[in-house]
């Protein structure tokens, strides 16, 4: 059995939020590692929605569904720039 497609239904909504959001935050801009932290502690934040097929999570969610999916998304990804915003301010970096 191969599980290589299966994922969570959340990720490319949360790296692209990043991606987007990322523009506020320019001390962040071109740091991968930053960012990618940022990705992993807003998906940590957020239900785990396991899926094989995207289009199949797709056809069942309802749009009001979507709409809270998107706004914990955008609160989740900014608590997470925050956050590494901060902590490499910390460092020093």
């Amino acid at each position: 059995m191969s599980y290589e497609s299966i994922h969570n239904r959340l990720e490319i909504a949360v790296l692209d939020r990043v991606k987007e959001a990322s523009v506020r935050f320019p001390e962040l801009a071109g740091d991968d590692d930053m960012l990618a932290d940022a990705v992993c502690l807003a998906l940590n934040a957020l239900p785990a929605q396991y899926v094989r097929h995207d289009v199949d999570a797709t056809f069942h969610i309802s749009d009001a569904q979507r709409e809270k999916d998107a706004q914990a998304i955008n609160k989740a990804v900014e608590s997470a720039l925050e956050l590494v915003r901060s902590r490499r301010a910390a460092r020093g970096r």
